[in-house]
């Protein structure tokens, strides 16, 4: 006899949890490969989930519970993130968007009105979620959109594509900000910061999935930033705002590397959902 859907589930649940995926995480995991095997939605599944389960379905699900189990993230198996209430494509050559990377988008608006014409450009785009999100945000800007990855790019051409931000964006493969002519009203970023002595200490969906070169950034995870704060300064627009995200503990240290460019003020340090530091807010002034 077939098995029922949600004996199926249960049992991905207990599987996940045996490889070390925290419960609650374990029992969503199940139930959304579940969902996506079968079109459903949370819906049909909890008033249907005691059917016998369609034919291959047993089998198909195994395959994605087994990836799951050997702690694939499940934005590549299922091959979307939910970023900004936007489905957006990812795959193993971008960093999967996180929910603390929308405070990138929530400070835009904070200083620029849905109605101007702006200049925007993204630096390590990746899946291109921020370009994306502040497009749809901002449509009358102008964006440009940049990664040293061109798989990278690629992905984020899709995204741009598929919410009609594409016609406006121009994608380009370069080594942070090399080669692009501003000015910009607005720049942001969501670059490497994570220190190498961090890689042993990270859960295995990050450390063995997610690609390194989005990851890392030196011993003290500021290798990077400590470019990107120079080249934005320059390519900004008097009073333009420059945003990028951090890592835990990095507060100070990029406070400082901010200060440090005599055309930038820091005019601010905000905090994600979890109170933790996380990105960066400068003006570009002229300060001497």
């Amino acid at each position: 006899m077939p098995t029922e859907i949600h004996a199926l589930i249960a049992d991905a649940r207990r599987r996940f949890r045996a490889a070390g995926i925290e419960p609650g995480e374990a029992a969503l995991d199940a139930r959304l490969l579940a969902q996506r095997l079968l079109g459903w939605d949370a819906a049909r599944l909890m008033t249907h989930g005691d059917e016998a389960a369609p034919a291959d379905f047993a089998r198909d699900y195994e395959g994605l519970v087994a990836r799951r189990a050997f702690r694939e993230p499940l934005a590549y198996i299922t091959g979307s993130r939910e970023f900004w209430n936007l489905d957006i494509e990812v795959t193993p050559a971008v960093l999967i968007p996180r929910q603390e990377t929308e405070l990138l988008i929530e400070i835009a608006l904070e200083h620029f009105d849905h109605a101007q014409p702006l200049r925007i450009l993204d630096v390590c785009t990746g899946s291109g979620c921020l370009a994306v999100g502040l497009g749809r945000e901002f449509p009358k800007a102008a964006l440009v959109a940049s990664d040293i990855s061109q798989d990278a790019l690629d992905v984020a051409r899709r995204n741009l594509t598929r919410y009609g931000v594409s016609a406006r964006t121009q994608c380009l493969r370069t080594d942070l900000l090399d080669g692009i002519d501003g000015p910009f009203d607005l720049i942001v970023s969501n670059p490497p910061y994570v220190p190498t002595e961090d890689a042993s200490g990270l859960q295995p969906e990050v450390r063995d999935y997610e690609p390194p070169a989005a990851l890392f950034a030196g011993e003290d995870g500021l290798h990077i930033v400590r470019r990107l704060v120079v080249q934005a300064a320059a390519a900004l627009a008097r009073d333009g705002i420059f945003v990028f995200e951090f890592g835990a503990g990095q507060d100070k240290a990029v406070a400082a590397l901010v200060e440090a460019v005599p055309s930038l003020t820091l005019l601010d340090v905000k905090h994600d959902l979890q109170d933790i530091p996380r990105a960066a807010v400068a003006r570009k002034t002229s300060r001497s």
